[in-house]
């Protein structure tokens, strides 16, 4: 059996890469002065898989997925990086090309599905929309039909009906399914799921996870989905990357975050969530609080919260390094680590 060279290797992951967020910095400019809200995050998505974005408010995992979309507020601006769709850098789209990729090429859904429908139009006008604006389905009778299928795909029931009523007459859950089957309009090759179970009980949560993870499997999309709970994308993220202050701490598969997490921060996240295997166990919270995005520290980000704090900390970022399973963190310690390994050896 023949071995790729490591050219063939190159291009194919080349080919099978649809997004790549390189060095992206975004700031947004205020009276009191610029909040760099994402400072050199990169990351690739490939076709058809789930990758997870995780991190406490304000870590700019937010702010990332609406520079992709290029729907910032009116302070915000990318000041710096890349974004390349399919080797094309977003950042260079007029308008037009941008209002394309927007429904046709890549979808978001937003945090809270109780105030991101419009409450003075039924749901069907809002789908009929979307899809006549973006798709080949010009005609009211097209559109509408097609609505019943999106609706009858994301598991509304009676689509026949629901249609015809506002948002108000829907329960979260539901109106959850309405702005998913929205995003998938157009059938695009990424959804961004910006934290879609934030405002959902428990039970709804997991229907909303389980259907996002069928979709993406019976139409082939690429998935980014952020959140701040980790519990939340155990199971479904191909990749993870954990992020505070605006950068990438950490970066790899479920089962590297989960049981060899090697970033102070991620340690933290996962102590303070609840242990199924040991109920008994005390729930220990992050201690200190989020980072100022106005005032950020000169090493790293982490550093005034972290108990393991060591004097360069505080003086320089910490590279990203490949750990010994394969995935990669930024934390002085593990550099540490790795030097006192090297002195052992000698």
């Amino acid at each position: 059996m023949s071995t790729l060279s490591v050219e063939e290797k190159i291009r194919r992951n080349e080919e099978n890469l649809i997004l790549s967020v390189q060095d992206l910095h975004t700031s947004f400019f205020t009276d009191s002065g610029e909040v760099k809200a994402v400072n050199g995050v990169s990351f690739n998505l490939g076709k058809g898989k789930i990758l997870g974005v995780v991190g406490e408010s304000g870590s700019g995992k937010s702010v990332t997925a609406y520079s992709i979309m290029q729907i910032l507020a009116d302070t915000g601006r990318v000041v710096g990086g890349k974004i390349l769709y399919k080797g094309r850098n977003l950042l260079d789209f007029s308008k037009k090309e941008m209002d394309a990729f927007r429904g046709d090429k890549c979808s978001i859904i937003f945090q809270d599905p109780m105030t991101s429908l419009n409450p003075v139009f039924t749901v069907g006008y809002q789908l009929n929309e979307a899809l006549r604006l973006h798709t080949n389905y010009k005609t009211k009778e097209a559109a509408t039909q097609r609505s019943i299928e999106l609706l009858k795909m994301v598991g509304v029931n009676e689509p026949e009906k629901r249609i015809h009523q506002y948002p108000y007459e829907h329960s979260g859950g539901m109106r959850q399914r309405v702005m998913i089957a929205m995003a998938l309009a157009c059938e695009p090759d990424i959804l961004i799921a910006d934290e879609p179970t934030t405002a959902l009980d428990v039970t709804i949560q997991a229907q909303i996870l389980e259907l996002m993870k069928d979709l993406q499997k019976q139409l082939g999309m690429a998935i980014i989905l952020v959140t701040h709970d980790l519990g939340v994308i155990a199971s479904m993220c191909d990749e993870i990357i954990v992020m505070y202050g605006g950068r990438v701490c950490e970066r790899g598969t479920a089962d590297d975050i989960f049981y060899n997490p090697c970033h102070e921060y991620t340690k933290g996240l996962l102590r303070s969530i609840p242990n199924v295997d040991n109920m008994k166990e005390k729930l220990v919270p992050i201690s200190g609080t989020p980072i100022n995005l106005l005032n950020m520290p000169k090493g790293c980000a982490f550093c005034p919260r972290c108990d393991n704090a060591m004097k360069i900390c505080l003086e320089e970022v910490p590279p990203e390094m490949q750990m010994p399973d394969g995935h990669y963190a930024s934390c002085w310690l593990n550099v540490k680590k790795q030097m006192e390994g090297v002195s052992a050896d000698e």
